[in-house]
């Protein structure tokens, strides 16, 4: 045996052993099918569902055990960094809807929906994700909020009023935090919105503390601060998603007053062409019809969301490259308006943009690459040229 060759065999043993050791002292929880439901019903679960092959998975490990490591000593509450490899868990996989990798999604204990992270996957977002998730304060000194709303001003809901308030009429209601940074800055804002409608006896402009109220606001799903949610007699009707300027928030109201969104409802149950753009504008009516047939590529947006905004001439374009080419079509969904609303939960859109690629009406991916016009043009050119060669056969 040569030397080099014996130096390469040394080399390659520590490198095993130094990858078991690794394996032996990393704190994320490998579950499966058999121990998933088991495990999440005892903690807070945050799982990273990947594939062994997948690149983005691969870079994304080091800082999962980092999180894994670190989680207890910067969250107050009990929660499990876990992983789940869809290679081998296939189904547990295809339950929890998992398309692309890696996939992270947050499971509370107790609560049956899950949350899906979709920011940056540093670890300080990580953490923070985590923290908003739980409604836990970003930082411990940030928990006091100065309440300078004047008397005429928002009405402060508690559980004791809350009920009684919106039992009838309509209601424009915040459920804040008083950490919350995002409640900080429009706190201002809410101030003069019950202001400028003070005078306005048919609309009340309220407000929850969901530190001291957190049952009330697990009532009313509120998962996230603020959450600005149109209560009509007193059943949620609508939750708000524009932007949070003064001039937005009342064209809101003048929208909603007098309904609970038919009108609205009504102007989208018809597809169109956008002006001149190839993109097919797809509605809750007619979307299962749309997607039946062919390979169907769909953007769910909504109006407000800036990157939405930026990718649209992008998407535009790609809807140009596939004209003429058939069997295929480029749409999307406006996410905001009548029942596109229920048709977004249902296609379980948690975030804007979201992408997804459809065959003869099955979802069979969701695109979560770069967003230039060739990445996504070969992401769909794949799919299209896969199901004509299974058509030849």
């Amino acid at each position: 045996m040569g030397y080099f060759t014996f130096f390469a065999i040394v080399l390659l043993v520590k490198l095993v052993a130094g990858n078991e050791a690794d394996a032996g002292t990393s704190q994320v929880v490998k579950l499966d099918g058999d121990n998933f439901s088991t495990e999440l019903s005892k903690s807070h679960h945050f799982v990273m569902f990947f594939a062994p092959w997948c690149g983005h998975c691969e870079r994304l490990k080091p800082t999962w055990a980092e999180l894994a490591s670190t989680v207890q000593s910067k969250v107050d509450e009990k929660v499990v960094i876990a992983e789940v490899d869809c290679t081998t868990a296939t189904s547990l996989c295809s339950q929890q809807d998992v398309t692309g990798y890696p996939t992270l999604k947050f499971f509370s204990k107790g609560v049956a929906e899950s949350q899906r992270h979709r920011g940056p996957r540093d670890l300080s977002s990580l953490l923070s994700f985590i923290k908003e998730t739980l409604g836990l304060p970003e930082n411990k000194e940030k928990v006091v909020e100065t309440n300078t709303e004047p008397l005429k001003g928002a009405v402060e809901l508690s559980e004791d009023n809350f009920h009684e308030h919106v039992a009838s009429g309509e209601h424009f209601v915040k459920f804040f935090a008083p950490w919350c940074g995002h409640c900080q800055k429009m706190a201002g804002t809410w101030d003069s919105l019950a202001q400028s409608v003070g005078q306005d006896n048919s609309i009340t402009i309220g407000k929850v503390d969901c530190t001291q109220y957190r049952n009330l606001c697990n009532e009313f799903e509120v998962k996230g601060y603020p959450t600005l949610l149109w209560i009509k007699d007193g059943k949620k009707i609508e939750k708000y998603q524009g932007t949070r300027t003064h001039e937005d928030l009342k064209a809101f109201i003048e929208r909603m007053k007098g309904g609970d969104g038919e009108a609205a409802e009504a102007k989208t149950e018809k597809a169109t062409v956008t002006g001149s753009s190839p993109v097919v504008q797809l509605v809750g009516s007619n979307f299962e019809n749309g997607i039946a047939s062919g390979v169907t590529f769909v953007k769910f947006y909504a109006p407000w969301c800036g990157h939405c905004k930026r990718m649209s001439p992008t998407w535009d374009e790609l809807g140009t490259k596939f004209v003429g080419k058939s069997g295929v079509k480029i749409a999307k969904v406006d996410c905001t308006e009548g029942s596109n609303r229920q048709l977004c939960a249902d296609q379980k859109v948690n975030g804007f943009p979201t992408m997804f690629l459809y065959s003869n009406g099955a979802k069979v991916e969701e695109y979560d690459g770069n967003r230039s016009l060739d990445d996504m043009f070969f992401f769909v050119a794949k799919l299209l040229n896969e199901k004509q060669e299974k058509d030849e056969l």
